[in-house]
Parts: C-alpha cells; structure tokens; sequence
C-alpha cells in the first residue's frame, strides 16, 4: 500500500535560548518520517523554496527513505519557522514564522497541476487539521476533490483534527472545515483535549460518537496518558498508554502515535493491536527532545499475541 501525506514542513528551533536545536518538522511530515521507519511507501506532499534550507529537509526526507517526488520547488522562497518551548513537565507549546511558507501555496499553484493528478492513486491520504489551516478557501477545494476522486477509486483517507487556534480566524471556521472533511474520512485520530478546546466534548466517548456521527467508520481518540478509545462501527476498545512513558518532550507524540495505529492497520493489525503500536511508539518518542528521534531510539514494534488480537 502507498500513503501520501500531506501538509508542511517547517525549520524547527527548540531547547534553551542559550542551547537551541536546529532541526525541522511538521506535523503530517513527522508521521510521514514514521511510517517510513516502520517500513510504509509513504511519500510527502508540500512545496519548499530553492534555498539550502529547503535542499536539506529534502535530502533528509530522502535519507529516511520518505518520497519527495510530489515536493513542489518555488524559486525564491524558503521554508516557515517554528520555535518549541516546553515547561517543566515536558508539555510544549509553538510559536511560528509562516506566513510568506510556500506550502500554504501548493494547491493553488498550476505547476502543482502533476501532483493533483497524482494524489488519486494513492490507497491512503493523511492529513490533519494543520494542513486545512495552511491553506485558503480555494487550495482546500481543490484538496476536497482530490479527496473525492481518491475514495471513489477506493482509497482511504486519515485525518487528525490537532486543532491549533493560531492557524485559523476562529473557531467557527476551524469546525467547519473540520467536520468537511470528517465527513470524507475513513480514520479519524484525534485528540480529546484538542477536541475539547473546539467543540467542548464532554469525554471521549462523546467525541467518537460526534465523529462517528459524520460517517466516519474509524474513531481513535487519543488522551495522552490515559491511552486512546476506539470506536469501529458497533465495537469499541479502550487500549492503555504505554506503561513506560516519562515524558521529556511531548513534541510529536499524537504524530508518532498516529504513524504507528496507521502502519498497523495498514499491514492488516486489528485496531487494538496498532493502537498498542502507536502507544509503544510514541512512549519512545517523549523520551527524546523535538519532534524527530534518533533511528537507534526506535522501538520493537512487535505486539504481544497474547494481548494483542
């Protein structure tokens, strides 16, 4: 199976003022560099400027074995920024440089026309909330029918909400465009506290069911150290975090968990079964600072039989 994730990519800076980290990331691009350690065909989907920032998040993407033929080059652009400060009990929070990022451009662009035509043919799309905000009312009409000729082939989409009110003008709009495209998913992992900022869900049991009520077939809510509910037609399970999760930096975690249920389900795991992946997967991940771990830092993703169905 191919997936094609879609989104930005931005320069990251992290740790202490007097001892920042230089490195990049991005919430679909950090699952994207997932799935491909845990062996996906996975290629990502954004547009970079010509400058040697954009050269060297490619050439790194291509290092982890993540397709970069649907990268959109713009001449004289360059990436966006984004600086991640995190408290004492590991918890981050964002503040970004991004408003001139060639991403937000790349549905609107006619050079972008080959990976338009492109994206139909993947079996899975994946994108999230974050990628809706990059882009205006045009660019996300254009991606809702590319959305559509893609599930009418009979490929599947994935959609993480990871609602953030920086990106859009307020809430209204972020429901909107959320609920547009929930109503095309066939996987929705979002987040409970997330969830709780846009749409006040009284728990997680009430946020699967709204999501399930727009016709998406596949509800994961994740809640951090509590473990996820999973919500499948009429049958749903409730999977415990990782037991060894002492969080560092939580930066990517819901993305490493989400590469991690993916790569399952896309290799025929039941539900639980991924989410027990995506668990041990991203309990590895808040161990290490910024959005990226070391390759050696990888866990064995290799589930108990015994509780694992």
């Amino acid at each position: 199976m191919r997936i094609a994730t879609i989104g930005e990519c931005m320069l990251e800076l992290s740790g202490p003022a007097q001892a920042q980290r230089f490195g990049f990331g991005g919430d679909t691009l950090n699952t994207a560099v997932y799935l491909a350690r845990l062996g996906a065909a996975v290629d990502y989907v954004t547009a970079l400027g010509d400058d040697p920032f954009s050269d060297e998040m490619l050439a790194a993407w291509q290092y982890e074995n993540v397709g970069t033929d649907l990268v959109l080059r713009l001449p004289g652009r360059q990436p966006g920024l984004y600086v991640i400060r995190t408290d004492a009990a590991g918890e981050r929070s964002f503040y970004y440089w991004r408003d001139m990022a060639p991403a937000r451009e790349l549905f609107d662009r006619p050079e972008a026309a080959p990976i338009v035509a492109a994206l139909p043919e993947y079996d899975w799309l994946y994108l999230s909330g974050i990628s809706l905000s990059i882009y205006g009312a045009s660019g996300r009409a254009v991606l809702h029918d590319v959305v559509d000729r893609q599930r009418q082939r009979g490929g599947k989409v994935a959609f993480d909400s990871n609602y953030r009110p920086q990106g859009w003008p307020d809430e209204a709009a972020a429901r909107t465009a959320f609920d547009r495209m929930l109503a095309h998913a066939d996987l929705a992992l979002p987040t409970l506290e997330d969830e709780q900022k846009l749409y006040g869900d009284h728990d997680a049991a009430a946020c699967a069911a709204r999501i399930a009520a727009l016709g998406v077939g596949e509800v994961v809510v994740k809640q951090g150290g509590q473990g996820c509910l999973i919500v499948a037609g009429q049958e749903q399970w409730h999977v415990a975090a990782h037991p060894d999760a002492a969080a560092v930096d939580t930066t990517a975690a819901g993305d490493s968990f989400n590469a991690g249920y993916l790569a399952g389900r896309m290799a025929g795991k039941s539900p639980v079964a991924a989410a027990m992946a995506g668990h041990r997967l991203a309990a590895a991940v808040i161990r290490y600072p910024g959005a990226i771990i070391p390759p050696p830092a990888m866990p064995s993703m290799h589930a108990d039989p015994e509780t694992a169905p």
